[in-house]
């Protein structure tokens, strides 16, 4: 990898990076720090990274990034109980992106982590999969059971319109 494509690298991917790494952490401090540190590792490694895979290696150095740093500090996330429908959509004037980010943000780490790259950065399941760490059946599983938690807490989609 050249320095040019570093810079280019940054140039396409840090705000999407951001996006990634602030979807799963609550500071955005925190998330800004990690998208340093990652582009801080790809530039140790420069010279060892392939041009082609930059993105990939952005991705998933992040990850883990972020996953040590969460478990360093012991800010793990659990899932609360769900709130009351009624309640929690009764009021008039609601934000659906906020109801939908404030449902995201109640799935567990992983689950959170891999629904984000998969609806958000429109990943396959094949990247998540060499991003996370996991098979690309696991990533499936993490997938559906977030969506079907989104599902549950959200409720249909008339409660939201």
């Amino acid at each position: 990898m050249t320095i040019e494509e570093y810079n280019k690298s940054v140039t396409q991917y840090a705000d999407r990076l951001y996006r990634f790494v602030a979807k799963n952490v609550k500071d955005l401090h925190f998330a800004e720090d990690i998208v340093q540190d990652s582009y801080e590792k790809l530039w140790k490694n420069v010279s060892q990274v392939n041009g082609e895979k930059v993105k990939t290696y952005l991705f998933t150095t992040a990850y883990h990034t972020l996953i040590d740093r969460v478990r360093k500090e012991k800010r793990m996330f659990y899932a609360e109980t769900l709130p009351d429908r009624a309640e929690s959509f009764a009021s008039p004037g609601y934000d659906v992106t906020e109801r939908v980010n404030e449902a995201v943000g109640k799935l567990p780490e992983i689950q959170r982590i891999v629904i984000t790259l998969r609806d958000y950065e429109g990943y396959s399941y094949q990247e998540i999969g060499e991003i996370t760490g996991l098979g690309e059946s696991q990533v499936k599983v993490y997938i559906y059971r977030a969506r079907l938690f989104l599902k549950n807490y959200i409720g249909k989609i008339d409660v939201l319109i």
